[in-house]
């Protein structure tokens, strides 16, 4: 499937200029190793909310870093049941997954305006074992993904999600520079519960509970986080190590 993630407009050659800097896939890699990778990659023109990037089921050729926008992954069941894998950011990379059956396990849509760069999985292969940085690169995104599953499976309140769940956003969307205590949801409440294995209503409840203390504010998919320490606490299980923090860590050692 060729047009997997949308249409190709362009090669890119703009990684080092790129406002993802080190949060992105070839952040850390050497001058050379980035030109090499630079001929391979492919920017996508701008696909619109509701656009599916890939269904599960579709044959693998390609994995993608986000650039701008959300993607939302889901699985759905025999039964036509819908559960919610994951929603990824700008720098966030997607279709990892189908390395090993050389299909796609879920669905990818774009929740709101999202560009990407593809890159095709054989020549990032290629190119990584000729290139430790870019090697280690991957093999720490793949583990990242495996440990946001674990996280899931745990056997947390639903207290203790959801303030994780608010608490990885505020780091998430602190590491890309914007507010770490007030951002726009683009993912329903619906996707939400649903990520968080958890009912709607149930989700609901806890809403309203958190701002009866105090810990947020919300309106519509506005969202203000004012009980940060007690979140935190909330939260029974420190959020596994990922990619954000690689980029404040890498940040901090540039400066």
């Amino acid at each position: 499937m060729g047009t997997a993630f949308g249409a190709t407009s362009a090669h890119c050659r703009h990684c080092q200029a790129c406002q993802l800097g080190p949060e992105c896939f070839p952040g850390s890699v050497d001058p050379s190793g980035l030109h090499a990778l630079e001929d391979v990659i492919e920017h996508t023109a701008p696909l619109h909310a509701g656009t599916v990037l890939f269904r599960q089921g579709d044959p693998f050729r390609y994995i993608a870093v986000i650039r701008l926008g959300t993607v939302k992954t889901y699985s759905v069941d025999r039964e036509g049941r819908e559960q919610t894998i994951g929603f990824h950011m700008p720098g966030d990379m997607i279709g990892l997954s189908a390395i090993d059956d050389e299909r796609y396990p879920c669905n990818a849509i774009a929740l709101d305006t999202v560009t990407l760069c593809k890159l095709p999985f054989r020549a990032i292969a290629t190119l990584a074992a000729r290139t430790p940085m870019l090697q280690a690169r991957l093999f720490r995104l793949m583990s990242r993904d495996i440990a946001r599953a674990t996280q899931l499976s745990c056997n947390n309140t639903a207290d203790e999600r959801l303030a994780g769940f608010l608490i990885g956003m505020a780091d998430r969307m602190a590491a890309r520079g914007y507010s770490s205590s007030r951002w726009q949801l683009t993912m329903s409440r619906m996707d939400i519960a649903s990520y968080l294995r958890l009912a709607p209503e149930t989700l609901s409840r806890l809403f309203r509970r958190f701002q009866e203390e105090g810990l947020l504010a919300v309106d519509g998919r506005d969202v203000e986080l004012r009980g940060r320490e007690r979140l935190q606490a909330l939260a029974a299980a420190a959020p596994p190590k990922h990619a954000d923090e690689d980029v404040i860590q890498a940040r901090s050692e540039a400066a």
